[in-house]
């Protein structure tokens, strides 16, 4: 119970008490500005309150000590340039101080390695993943379309914005199998499809449209091929 009570308190200050001025405050005063130091306080008495036991004050203290140091770090060496890495290195430190204090209470432990079914459901979502995405890849390399002049057809993509879509929808499709939910992975091919049509429309390419049909369907093959072996794996346990 500790891990989830500091977690909830760790997401009310760093995100629901922390308003949008506070965060410019300290951005640009860094160590000088009085609100990381509220904001740090905030945490120790959201702490507090959430484990509700004066025996328990040094995890009080601990989380106060810890989240200035991490975030007077994160001010420190944060620029423009690597904002957003410097917005999940804070996170990820915050939630390993909140799990290193659980370990201490033998809140967690790595039994759940033990589990055959489960070590298969993580196999499976991490083979979902990069690893199926360089083997869709390489499936439609000899397929993929020729870059077309600038004035025919809208060329412009975010960076990588075709293999994290992979990387989602494949997971969604595993998630929707494994939690017994078919109807997510309809919701999502026609979301999809509601999405794409307009592009698709626009650009006016039949190679194109072939290339992301072919690719949306191996992608789904892949989560769902894995979602629903994992889960005759499970329907199997629950029956022995």
């Amino acid at each position: 119970m500790i891990f989830i009570k500091l977690i909830l308190a760790h997401l009310l200050g760093d995100f629901i008490l922390q308003p949008d001025s506070w965060v410019a405050d300290k951005e640009s005063k860094k160590l000088k500005s009085i609100y990381l130091y509220i904001h740090v306080l905030i945490h120790m008495a959201l702490s507090f309150v959430f484990l509700w036991d004066i025996q328990l004050w040094w995890i009080t203290a601990l989380v106060g000590v810890s989240h200035f140091i991490i975030d007077a770090a994160k001010l420190s060496f944060q620029t423009i340039q690597n904002k957003k890495s410097w917005f999940f290195v804070d996170q990820v430190l915050h939630v390993l101080v909140i799990t290193g204090i659980s370990f201490y209470y033998s809140e967690f432990n790595f039994n759940f390695l033990k589990d055959i079914t489960i070590l298969k459901i993580l196999g499976a979502a991490l083979f979902l993943t990069t690893p199926a995405s360089v083997i869709i890849r390489i499936l439609l390399s000899s397929w993929t379309p020729a870059p077309e002049p600038a004035g025919n057809i809208q060329t412009d993509s975010l960076s990588n914005a075709g293999k994290y879509i992979g990387i989602l929808e494949r997971l969604l499709v595993f998630t929707f199998i494994m939690v017994d939910h078919w109807e997510g992975v309809g919701f999502m091919v026609a979301a999809k499809s509601v999405f794409r049509f307009s592009d698709l429309a626009q650009a006016k390419q039949r190679k194109l449209t072939e290339y992301v049909l072919i690719g949306t369907l191996l992608s789904f093959g892949n989560g769902s091929f894995n979602g629903n072996n994992n889960q005759i794996n499970i329907n199997l346990i629950k029956t022995i």
